[in-house]
C-alpha cells in the first residue's frame, strides 16, 4: 500500500486536496535555496558578532577569538601599508578639482553617520552648493556581471555610468536596487544628486559633467583614499568610541585610533547632554586640531508606514508596542522608545541591512496582535527595507530622527559658512 493510501482511496483523494490548498508563496519561500543562503549567512554573521563583542563564552569561541586576533594583527598591517604607500606618494589619489568632503568613521556601523550626511548635505544645498552624495550602496543588488565586467576593463570614463539614486529633482531607484542608506537620502534631500557605485572616483566624475556638482560627499568616506579628500568628517560613537578596542576582524575596528589625526572636523554622536571631557582629552592625544561637535539624534515624530499619518512623540506615551529593527546597535533604538514613554513588550532584531521578507513582518505582527500590542515601530532606515502589507493586524510606525547639537554649534556654523560664504567656483569641465 502507498503512503497516504486506503482501501477506500478517500484518504488519497483528502490528502491531495489539502496539498493543493496549500499556499504557494509559503512552498516557495521554503523550497528557495536563495532564501536560505540569505539566512545562513546572517546566521553566521550574527553568530560572528555575538563572538566579537564577547557574547558567546566556551571552548569553541575563545579558540574562534585567538585566530581572529592573529588575523586582526595582519589587517592591521595591511592598513597601515596601505596608507603608508599614499602619504609616500607611492600611491596617488585622484583629484576632482572640486570641494570633496569624507564623512566617516574608524568603526564598523552604529555611529549614527546617515543622518550626519543629510544635516551636512542639506546645509550646503541651503548654501547654494550643487551638492552630490556619493555612495557604495553598500547590501544593495549588484549590477549585471557583463556591465561590473565592462566598467571593470574600459579606461574610456564616458561609458562609465554609476546607478542614480536621485538626479535632484526625482527619486530614480528603489531601495532594493539603491540601498537602503542612500534611497533614504535621495528620498529625504530635494536638489541633492545620489549616487551608487564602489567606484566613487568614476561616479564623481559623472556627477560633475552630467549634473554640474561643485560639492561631492563621500558617504562613508573615510577609508575610501584613492579619492582626495579636500575634508575629513569623522563620526564617533559616544557610547562605544572605539569598539572593543581590536581590529577587524577580532574587533570592530576598520583603523586604529591614532588614525583620527586625518581628521579636520569630529562629531561625538549619540551624546546624552552627559560631560564628555574624558573622551574629548583621549581623542586631543591623537588629533589636537579637529573641530570637536557634540551631538545627538533626536527623534522628531512618528509616522504611519501605511498611510503616511504623522503623530507627535506624546502619542507614544503609554502605547504598548514591539520594536522591529535590523540596525547595528538596535539597543540604541529601543531604549530611544522606551524614552519616550512606550510600554515596549516584543522586540526582533535582525542584522545590519536586513532584507525583510513578508513572512517575517507578518509573524510578528502577529506575535503583537496576540499580545493585544497596540503597534510596531521602526526605524527609518528599517522601513524602506520592509514590505508593504495590505492587511495589517496592527499599524506599523516608523521613527524620524534628525541631528541635533549639543555643543560645538559656532564650529558648526563657521563651518558651513566658510564653505557657502560665497559662490562656488565654475565646475572643472575641462579636466573631464
Amino acid at each position: 500500500m502507498r503512503p497516504f493510501e486506503s482501501g477506500t482511496g478517500l484518504s488519497t483523494r483528502k490528502s491531495a486536496l489539502s496539498l493543493k490548498r496549500l499556499p504557494r508563496p509559503a512552498i516557495w519561500v521554503n523550497l528557495n535555496p536563495f532564501f536560505h543562503m540569505r539566512r545562513w549567512f546572517e546566521s553566521l554573521e550574527s553568530f560572528a558578532i555575538d563572538v566579537i563583542l564577547e557574547r558567546r563564552a566556551g571552548k569553541r569561541a575563545h579558540t574562534l577569538r585567538s585566530v581572529l586576533l592573529a588575523l586582526s594583527k595582519v589587517y592591521l598591517a595591511i592598513v597601515q601599508t596601505r596608507l603608508a604607500l599614499y602619504r609616500s606618494r607611492i600611491l596617488r589619489p585622484h583629484s576632482h578639482g572640486c570641494l570633496v568632503i569624507s564623512v566617516g568613521n574608524l568603526t564598523v556601523g552604529g555611529t549614527g553617520k546617515t543622518p550626519v550626511v543629510e544635516m551636512l548635505a542639506r546645509a550646503l544645498r541651503d548654501g547654494g552648493r550643487r551638492v552630490a552624495i556619493l555612495s557604495r550602496g553598500y547590501k544593495s543588488v549588484p549590477r549585471p556581471f557583463l556591465l561590473r565586467l565592462s566598467d571593470k576593463l574600459t579606461r574610456h570614463k564616458s561609458l562609465f555610468i554609476p546607478r542614480v539614486v536621485s538626479d535632484g529633482v526625482s527619486l530614480l531607484l528603489d531601495s532594493r536596487t539603491a540601498g537602503d542608506e542612500p534611497f533614504m537620502l535621495a528620498n529625504n534631500l530635494r536638489g541633492v544628486v545620489v549616487l551608487v557605485d564602489r567606484d566613487r572616483v568614476k561616479s564623481g566624475i559623472f556627477a560633475i559633467r552630467e549634473f554640474r556638482s561643485d560639492t561631492l560627499i563621500l558617504d562613508d568616506g573615510l577609508q575610501y583614499i584613492k579619492m582626495r579628500h579636500g575634508l575629513e568628517i569623522v563620526l564617533v560613537d559616544r557610547q562605544s568610541p572605539f569598539g572593543n578596542e581590536h581590529m577587524l576582524p577580532r574587533g570592530t575596528l576598520r583603523e586604529p585610533p591614532h588614525n583620527l589625526a586625518r581628521a579636520t572636523h569630529i562629531f561625538l554622536t549619540k551624546c546624552d547632554g552627559s560631560d564628555n571631557s574624558d573622551l574629548i582629552e583621549r581623542i586631543r592625544l591623537h588629533n589636537r586640531t579637529a573641530d570637536i561637535i557634540e551631538c545627538t539624534h533626536r527623534p522628531k515624530h512618528i509616522k504611519n508606514f501605511a498611510t503616511g499619518e504623522t503623530k507627535p512623540l506624546e502619542f507614544l506615551k503609554g502605547l504598548k508596542i514591539g520594536s522591529l529593527s535590523g540596525i547595528a546597535v538596535p539597543e540604541s533604538f529601543e531604549n530611544a522608545l522606551r524614552s519616550l514613554g512606550a510600554e515596549l513588550e516584543l522586540t526582533q532584531s535582525y542584522t545590519d541591512h536586513h532584507r525583510y521578507s513578508v513572512n517575517e513582518v507578518e509573524r510578528f505582527v502577529r506575535r503583537c496582535a496576540r499580545r493585544n500590542l497596540d503597534a510596531v515601530l521602526t526605524t527609518e532606515k528599517d522601513a524602506v527595507r520592509i514590505p508593504r502589507l495590505p492587511d495589517s493586524e496592527l499599524p506599523i510606525y516608523y521613527m524620524r530622527v534628525e541631528i541635533e547639537i549639543l555643543a560645538g554649534q559656532g564650529n558648526w556654523d563657521r563651518f558651513v559658512d566658510r564653505l557657502t560664504r560665497d559662490q562656488p567656483v565654475i565646475t572643472p569641465e575641462r579636466i573631464y
